[in-house]
């Protein structure tokens, strides 16, 4: 194997291969109006109607969910850790999701007002909502400023049939995509400095984003993103079982029929890094950074699939552009499906860290 190409903590599309380069792009733009860009949250389970626990569906303009959930606690007099979410979701969108409250937050349910935000449907059920408690998210997203896109635009579709590469997209890296070096600055420091501790702790998920990315780019470089390497930890897609793959030829040719995907190691003190020729790869990866293990040990740690399936794709024409919509599983970001279609710079300046309370 070479060596990977030479590694950047800062978020840049351009360090990042796309799986459908030899296909042009749409071009054009998103998120010119809140509506351009619609999140529905797809529950991991709905609510049962009894329990000690509220949940309200809401829709959402111009507002994340971090900013909706301190609001709430500051007209309903809610302790924020009582509070629960399955997902954060963006603030330059239209989005809908569940949030859990206290049961005694229903008498005065009738007085919450905020611009923006509409209660959709009450009820109740027996636990709080928990980071994590989510199937996916549905999106319809309007490109603009790409008349006539709408056939490539299913030809890229098509070809993403076979898995999307599971980059973590720039809302994790901040604004000017420096996330990835704050958080390398805290972990040289041993966290020492200003700021929150679950915003320190983003900070370093965002270092451990950028070595992951990075990771899954030289796997598309080496042909790797459906095959599989000796040492691999694979995911099985229908049970979510996760083995170490020694027979790499039989194994890659089970993740050619997207039966398997291999994963990759977000570091930290309680995940076991690869070994074999796949922990050869991601030890080459970890290097370039200047990284060691040991730099990680304030995480816990985790492993991500490189690859996901896309569900319910569509694709409209419209009026100086199209609509796609499409469903991901969690913690999949749709700008990594909207760049293989546009072949643009998506979402590289997001202004703002939505994400900054989400670990």
């Amino acid at each position: 194997m070479t060596d990977p190409a030479p590694s950047s903590l800062a978020f840049d599309w351009n360090l990042l291969p796309t799986l459908t380069a030899d296909l042009p792009g749409t071009g054009g733009r998103i998120r010119e109006l809140e509506e351009d860009f619609q999140v529905d949250e797809v529950p991991l389970y709905l609510p049962s109607g009894e329990g000690d626990d509220l949940y309200i569906r809401l829709e959402k303009r111009g507002h994340n969910t971090n900013h909706v959930v301190k609001e709430l606690a500051t007209q309903l007099g809610l302790d924020l850790k009582k509070i629960g979410v399955a997902g954060l979701k963006d603030r330059r969108a239209v989005t809908t999701q569940w949030i859990s409250l206290p049961a005694k937050a229903e008498r005065r349910l009738e007085a919450f007002a905020m611009e923006g935000v509409r209660i959709l449907e009450v009820s109740r059920h027996t636990n709080r909502l928990g980071i994590g408690h989510l199937l996916g998210n549905r999106f319809r997203i309007r490109v603009r400023g790409a008349p006539g896109g709408a056939a490539l635009a299913r030809t890229v579709m098509q070809r993403l049939e076979g898995g999307v590469p599971n980059y973590f997209g720039p809302q994790r890296f901040g604004i000017g995509g420096k996330n990835a070096e704050e958080g390398l600055r805290l972990v040289r420091s041993n966290l020492r400095g200003r700021g929150s501790i679950p915003l320190k702790r983003f900070l370093v998920s965002s270092l451990q984003s950028a070595v992951f990315n990075a990771y899954l780019a030289e796997r598309l470089r080496l042909g790797l993103f459906d095959a599989l390497l000796e040492g691999d930890m694979a995911k099985k897609h229908d049970t979510g079982g996760v083995f170490r793959v020694e027979d790499a030829a039989l194994e890659s040719e089970r993740a050619r029929r997207g039966e398997i995907s291999a994963t990759g190691t977000l570091f930290g003190r309680k995940v076991r890094p690869l070994d074999g020729a796949a922990g050869e790869l991601e030890r080459r990866v970890l290097e370039s950074f200047g990284l060691t293990l040991e730099d990680f040990a304030s995480r816990k740690g985790d492993r991500r699939i490189v690859r996901v399936f896309l569900e319910g794709v569509g694709v409209e024409e419209a009026e100086d552009g199209f609509v796609l919509s499409f469903l991901l599983p969690r913690g999949a970001f749709a700008t990594s499906v909207l760049r293989e279609v546009m072949k643009t710079e998506v979402d590289r300046e997001p202004g703002e860290p939505d994400e900054e309370l989400s670990e």
